[in-house]
């Protein structure tokens, strides 16, 4: 099994993949959209790794800090999540934002994950809340991610916007910043794809 590679970025690939060259040979890995962008080509990389294997296939899996990679390792033991949705939610929410979620029962957050209805988000809060570490929330972390999102959801709405549009937006921006600058950034795309 491989834990962990520390390479060169020779390739990043629009599908969330880099090919990581590790002593001549690489290594194609799929990251969270969240990462491709620190990932440069020409860069040093250092990334934890979950080696997935299958019958028909082998995937790794790599990732910029061991909460990701744990919480990706949660995500796919639970019922009905593949390490494609897994890397999905990661994209969208980081560990931190979902921990948040799922304590806030916040399904609409969960919602703004692509391919992922409300009678899935709420099996997923139902089932994560047991497997997350809810205690990873403390005074440094705070409860942002999914209230944030849940209040500038709700000022949107206040304001107008139809629900697509808001998910939409919200799905573009990051989550783990506070509900000011996320509210300014959803305005501020809003209204660019309006003009």
């Amino acid at each position: 099994m491989i834990g962990s590679l520390r390479g060169e970025i020779v390739e990043r690939h629009l599908d969330g993949t880099v090919l990581l060259e590790v002593g001549g040979v690489g290594y194609l890995v799929t990251v969270s959209q969240r990462a491709i962008p620190e990932l440069e080509p020409g860069s040093s990389a250092f990334l934890l790794i979950h080696h997935h294997i299958r019958e028909d296939a082998q995937t790794l899996f790599g990732f910029t800090s061991g909460e990701d990679r744990s919480t990706f390792q949660t995500l796919i033991a639970t019922h009905g999540v593949g390490p494609a949705l897994a890397m999905s939610v990661l994209a969208t929410h980081p560990p931190a934002a979902l921990i948040d979620i799922v304590a806030g029962n916040d399904v609409a957050a969960l919602q703004l994950v692509p391919k992922v209805g409300k009678k899935t988000a709420e099996r997923l809060i139902v089932e994560l809340k047991n497997r997350l570490s809810l205690d990873m929330l403390d005074a440094d972390s705070g409860r942002a991610g999914g209230s944030n999102v849940a209040d500038v959801r709700d000022a949107l709405t206040g304001l107008g916007y139809a629900s697509e549009e808001i998910r939409d937006v919200l799905r573009e921006l990051p989550s783990d910043v506070d509900a000011a600058t996320l509210l300014r950034d959803a305005l501020k795309t809003l209204g660019a794809k309006r003009a």
